[in-house]
């Protein structure tokens, strides 16, 4: 957690005590349902809460903003950055059931008002986003023809509504269809070796 307030060291107490939760919570519903690795649980902060956060250095959601946390899977990216954006709504997206009942226990207690777990594949879908976020679910192009009609025609924003991928290694083949896309490594936000080989890839939905 010491890792998480030493990149957002402006975060207020109560984000603080949701994050610092995370741990808990996660420990708990992992023995019911393996959310997340046991591999990796002990990095838990490092290389699931940080990693997603990596959005945040990138592009900061305006308030109002509406986002899909694409195949969520246990909640991630879409918790934290909810989290850390409390006035952007967050639909988190997963067609696996028994994952999206315990991404809801996670967001109710965390009292999480602008994060909501749906259990759907993301094509049928009705909303329409600013935003589509994802980690590791599957190959680019595959991920973007499922979100393909899934954007709000306008953007109010700085940057033109699109999709902001959480990546790791050499991504220059799975690029190739998206000559546009913008490539931003994490180590120039955070500086320990994990994040020598992920980014977040920036494509935009026009």
């Amino acid at each position: 957690m010491e890792l998480i307030k030493k990149y957002f060291p402006n975060l207020l107490d109560y984000q603080i005590h949701q994050l610092s939760s995370l741990k808990n919570l996660y420990e708990y519903w992992n023995t019911y349902v393996n959310i997340i690795s046991r591999k990796t649980f002990y990095n838990f902060y490092q290389q699931h809460v940080l990693f997603c956060l990596g959005i945040a250095k990138v592009f900061p959601f305006f308030p109002g903003s509406f986002v899909m946390d694409l195949g969520t899977g246990g909640g991630f990216p879409g918790i934290p950055l909810s989290i850390i954006f409390p006035n952007t709504q967050f639909i988190l997206v997963d067609s696996i059931k028994k994952k999206i009942k315990i991404v809801d226990k996670i967001i109710y207690d965390l009292h999480l008002k602008n994060a909501h777990a749906i259990c759907i594949r993301a094509e049928k879908l009705e909303y329409r986003f600013d935003f589509v976020v994802s980690r590791f679910v599957t190959k680019i192009f595959k991920t973007q023809k499922w979100i393909k009609n899934k954007f709000r025609y306008k953007s109010n924003y700085i940057i033109q509504n699109g999709s902001l991928y959480l990546k790791g290694g050499d991504l220059s083949k799975e690029l190739e269809k998206f000559p546009h896309a913008v490539e931003y490594p994490l180590i120039n936000y955070f500086k320990e070796p994990f994040f020598i080989s992920k980014k977040v890839i920036w494509i935009s939905n026009i």
